[in-house]
């Protein structure tokens, strides 16, 4: 039976560091979040990011847009905070209205203030090895790894999903620790191989949003499972892996809901104090 990977203990211990190195930066650190139009998640999730903020010792500054803002618009109000030297971090929350690509908006934030790690340069640094802001979810994925103490090196790691948010970032981050990376996706799916790359995999990262996408009984016995996928199944959120399956085939899996969720905005923050330090 899998030991349970749960993001809270671990979230605790972050931010018990995140307070401390507040401290040795010797100003309060500010973060300006922007949110265009009326959605539930996305301000559920701000006002998450906000209370998590405040008991850090962080000030949180929420822009609210119209729903019709242009892209233009948008653009012209973050580079308003990029020339604001009080701001330390920006963040844009998802979703955003069809008029607006995030790709492109995503480029404007300066690097520096980048709280989400996902403007090119930043993205770019993972390449070199050289990042210190990283986007969110990923750091949230390594920091899970470190947990259960296993060494990287070598080990077959599958990596399920290839967005820009969480499978091309981490597949990068995981060939710095030399471990042997395979990227699956519906072109894998498709040509009827996701259940044979799944079954090699020591360390199965799934991250794709399709809920029992992974069946349990593919799960390799003594595998470490971290499962990115957040679905609402009738009253359930659930993952993408079958969990009770595959919790009796693993050595370690994340629980969803609590798994990845509640690391992810202590992410933002460490990503916010280490903006904060190269702006010092």
């Amino acid at each position: 039976m899998a030991k349970l990977l749960e993001g809270k203990p671990i979230a605790e211990k972050i931010k018990e560091q995140i307070k401390q190195e507040i401290v040795s930066l010797k100003i309060k650190p500010v973060l300006a979040s922007m949110q265009v139009g009326d959605n539930a998640g996305a301000e559920s999730y701000a006002k998450s990011q906000k209370k998590l903020a405040e008991s850090l010792g962080i000030e949180y500054q929420f822009h609210k847009l119209n729903q019709d803002t242009s892209e233009s618009e948008l653009i012209q109000f973050i580079q308003k905070l990029n020339s604001d030297n009080s701001i330390n971090g920006i963040i844009v929350q998802m979703p955003l209205p069809a008029q607006i690509d995030y790709k492109k908006i995503s480029q404007f934030i300066l690097p520096e203030k980048d709280a989400e790690g996902m403007h090119p340069a930043n993205i770019g640094k993972i390449v070199f090895g050289k990042a210190n802001i990283l986007p969110c979810t990923v750091a949230a994925v390594m920091e899970l790894l470190k947990e259960t103490g296993v060494n990287l090196y070598g080990k077959e790691v599958v990596i399920v999903g290839h967005s820009e948010i969480v499978g091309k970032p981490l597949a990068l981050l995981l060939l710095e620790k030399f471990a042997t990376v395979t990227v699956c996706h519906i072109g894998t799916s498709k040509a009827g191989k996701l259940e044979e790359h799944v079954k090699k995999a020591e360390i199965l990262i799934v991250a794709v949003g399709k809920a029992g996408l992974i069946k349990g009984e593919w799960v390799k016995e003594g595998a470490i499972v971290i499962d990115v996928g957040i679905n609402r199944v009738g009253d359930k959120i659930v993952g993408d892996v079958e969990f009770e399956e595959a919790e009796k085939r693993a050595s370690y899996i994340t629980p969803v809901p609590g798994g990845v969720g509640p690391l992810t905005v202590t992410m933002l923050m460490r990503n916010l104090v280490e903006a904060a330090k190269l702006q010092q």
